[in-house]
């Protein structure tokens, strides 16, 4: 995948290779945040089955612009750099992954990746295929842990139960920070049928639904200042030791 060097260009992957862990959801839900608020964001889909792109294209064009990068498809008349060109104006790139991915995928799609998302479901299965993939972004893909690029967002929970608790627990356990809780709704279907996010439903139906999405997106938005943090960290850790503090 190819993306532009561009400094101010927030890169955010959202992956898991288990189908069906609600990653257009998050994608587009995500995309329509930004683009409320503006400039308009890009949404770049390298799912074969073209979900996020198929959302956009119900999308009413009277809606704030998502700019849509079908990643998926191959054409012999353009090049692979121009079919994954990212407007100008954009500064949210938002990448709805492919399920199933190998270890040069995983690295390619991360590259350069501001912050990378992974969505959990609360189902033992899930749980397992959550803790195999944050294992392949640590030693695979090299994701820098003083960086804090890496987050979960628990999708699809209900309330007070016991597998909502049960992978809060095994999140918790990962270190890995959990930025969002989405709860299991039909709002979030009839969004994705209607082309809209949950910022662009009836408020009194979604107002929990917008908080965590809100909330996701205020953590994304901190993603200069903790790759900062993470540099700063890396380099004091590769600092060698003095003489003095070697004679301690």
């Amino acid at each position: 995948m190819i993306t532009p060097q561009r400094d101010n260009l927030n890169k955010i992957v959202i992956l898991n290779p288990k189908g069906g862990c609600g990653k257009s959801t998050l994608v587009t839900n995500i995309a329509v945040c930004y683009a409320s608020r503006g400039p308009a964001p890009a949404v770049m889909d390298f799912d074969p089955q073209g979900s996020t792109m198929a959302w956009l294209e119900r999308r009413s064009p009277e809606r704030p612009t998502i700019h849509g990068i079908a990643a998926y498809k191959k054409s012999m008349q353009a090049t692979r750099s121009w079919q994954l060109r990212v407007p100008n104006e954009t500064v949210n790139l938002i990448v709805d992954s492919p399920a199933g991915i190998n270890h040069d995928d995983l690295r390619e799609l991360t590259r350069d990746a501001s912050t990378i998302l992974v969505p959990v479901l609360p189902s033992m299965m899930d749980t397992h295929a959550a803790s195999r993939i944050i294992a392949d972004l640590l030693l695979v893909a090299k994701i820098n842990r003083n960086e804090r690029k890496l987050a979960v967002v628990a999708n699809r929970t209900r309330k007070n139960t016991r597998s909502l608790a049960q992978l809060m627990r095994f999140l918790d356990s990962l270190g890995i920070p959990i930025v969002g809780v989405l709860r299991d709704s039909q709002c979030y279907v009839h969004a994705a049928e209607e082309g809209v996010g949950i910022h662009e439903m009836q408020p009194s139906r979604v107002r929990d639904d917008v908080e965590q999405i809100e909330r996701i997106v205020t953590w994304l938005d901190g993603w200069e200042q903790r790759r900062q943090r993470g540099i700063e960290i890396t380099n004091i850790r590769r600092r060698p030791l003095s003489a003095a503090a070697l004679a301690r």
